[in-house]
């Protein structure tokens, strides 16, 4: 059973995507990812689509961890200021600080340093991408018809609101469920409990009013998290952005958890539970 159940929730959103995009006649996809684990999950559907005929490229750092060649795509490769090197040592120190004890009170700051090791390497990769002409110049010239990406970053977001194409979401969701608060998802704060407070779903009146006052923690951290994006944005697009908005023009959002793991919530009409998709390579764990 358990199986069956990996090898459902395996195809379950390649099928959905598939079906989504026959509904658009659409046959060139193009791909943004993010490197590391989250191309895992992605990487099966792209597969997946592949099969089925259709032309994908995947846009690609020439610096990166796991996004290889293959037959069932095309990458396009843009250049980056930093060597493999680099980018080993940032994501060793951002795995080794994972095991780090921390207090209750120092634990969202060191987890915001940590998330900074990679989240600055990563801007610099979106900068870069942004500003490569010729690559840009392909996109454009290449005209595809919809674009599939992690938003767990912003550049794809800014990309398909650039290219003017329809946008798929497949992630596993942002820093405290901030995928909730951007798309603007009923999230009453009597009944969900915020990121750090270790409340469970049955709070008493005064863990309510803390965690409603939490909740305005949300917007800044956004903030802290993505503001630099916002002028990328606008320099491309020649406008003042607001990432946010920029989001909420996501046509599906592939949410890569299960429901029944997550508190009781309403989301919008166009986020879709799909379970974890990440379980087709699997090994024995080395003794170290």
């Amino acid at each position: 059973m358990a199986c069956l159940l990996r090898a459902f929730q395996k195809v379950s959103a390649g099928v959905f995507f598939l079906v989504l995009w026959g509904e658009v006649v659409a046959d060139k996809l193009l791909v943004v990812p993010q490197d590391g684990s989250h191309w895992l999950s992605m990487k099966e559907i792209v597969e997946f689509l592949s099969e089925k005929g259709h032309d994908i490229v995947v846009l690609v750092p020439e610096v990166n961890l796991l996004l290889k060649e293959s037959k069932h795509y095309m990458r396009k490769i843009y250049p980056v200021p930093f060597d493999q090197e680099e980018l080993q040592n940032r994501f060793q120190s951002f795995g080794n600080n994972h095991f780090v004890e921390k207090g209750l009170l120092s634990a969202a700051l060191m987890e915001y340093r940590n998330s900074m090791i990679i989240l600055d390497m990563w801007f610099t990769n979106c900068q870069s991408l942004l500003g490569d002409s010729a690559t840009l110049s392909f996109l454009k010239e290449s005209k595809f018809d919809v674009l599939f990406t992690d938003p767990a970053l912003p550049c794809g977001v800014i990309l398909a609101e650039y290219l003017g194409l329809p946008s798929v979401y497949l992630f596993r969701g942002f820093p405290c469920s901030l995928e909730h608060a951007i798309s603007r998802s009923p999230n009453p704060g009597s009944y969900i409990p915020r990121c750090y407070t270790q409340f469970s779903d049955r709070m008493t009146f005064p863990q309510r009013v803390a965690n409603y006052l939490v909740s305005y923690l949300e917007t800044y951290l956004f903030y802290l998290l993505y503001s630099k994006y916002e002028d990328l944005a606008s320099n491309i697009l020649k406008r003042d952005v607001h990432l946010p908005t920029l989001y909420r023009k996501g046509s599906i959002w592939l949410l890569r958890y299960d429901f029944v793991f997550e508190y009781p919530r309403p989301v919008m009409p166009n986020m879709v539970f799909i379970g974890g998709t990440n379980c087709k390579e699997k090994g024995v764990l080395s003794q170290l």
